[in-house]
């Protein structure tokens, strides 16, 4: 989730494997007894904003990342969910996403490139860390979601407010947060001695669409 210094979206890579019952991520949401499972939409997506920074920002680009391949369950009736994506299968700077964030230009590819780069090999540590992970639990009585969330090896909890709309056999869920990179142990993108460098905050952006499977979930 955390970007670098400036760097359209890459051919998206072939689909993740489907989920195996041994995932103890799903496992709750996978073993052969659930009931009223919904799985997350195929068209859901989580946007992240990160700013430039340092003496020289106005050299550097504001950036917005996407993971649009998220696999995940919900039981509504437990209020719990879980959902994981890929590092590499993230998006960099798609126009359409950059307008709706409010920034007014549109890097080079090239300048893409470099980017995805510096972001998977020299901030996340893709490799050793390629998933990012997510649980949650609704909180009794109020529109949050309590929210552990698994990033570069470490796990920090937040509590999220959420609107949560249903609609026939499913829901959406929707929401921003603000995170901090160093949260995570993170060491946000700087060069020229931090004359150039991505802010520590990540504004993200959520629209989480969940509904029942036709089927058994997959296993």
């Amino acid at each position: 989730m955390a970007l670098a210094a400036c760097t359209v979206a890459p051919t998206p890579p072939p689909a993740p494997p489907s989920v195996k019952a041994s995932d103890a991520l799903f496992a709750e949401f996978v073993h052969p007894g659930a009931v009223g499972v919904l799985r997350v939409d195929d068209d859901a997506l989580i946007a992240v904003t990160v700013r430039r920074g340092g003496a020289l920002a106005r050299l550097g680009h504001d950036h917005v990342v996407a993971a649009r391949r998220i696999e995940g369950y919900a039981t509504p009736a437990t209020g719990r969910a879980a959902l994981r994506f890929r590092l590499d299968e993230m998006t960099v700077d798609e126009a359409a996403l950059r307008t709706e964030a409010g920034l007014t230009t549109q890097p080079s590819p090239e300048a893409i490139a470099g980017t995805r780069q510096n972001m998977l090999t020299k901030v996340l540590d893709a490799e050793q860390f390629p998933w990012v992970q997510v649980r949650i639990q609704r909180v009794p009585g109020g529109a949050a979601l309590q929210t552990d969330i698994t990033l570069h090896g470490a796990t920090r909890r937040y509590t999220i407010p959420t609107t949560i709309d249903t609609a026939g056999d499913g829901l959406v869920a929707r929401g921003t947060l603000v995170l901090k990179q160093t949260d995570f142990g993170l060491v946000p993108f700087s060069v020229l001695g931090g004359a150039m460098a991505v802010q520590d905050p990540m504004e993200i952006r959520f629209v989480i669409g969940a509904h029942a499977m036709p089927t058994a979930p997959r296993r």
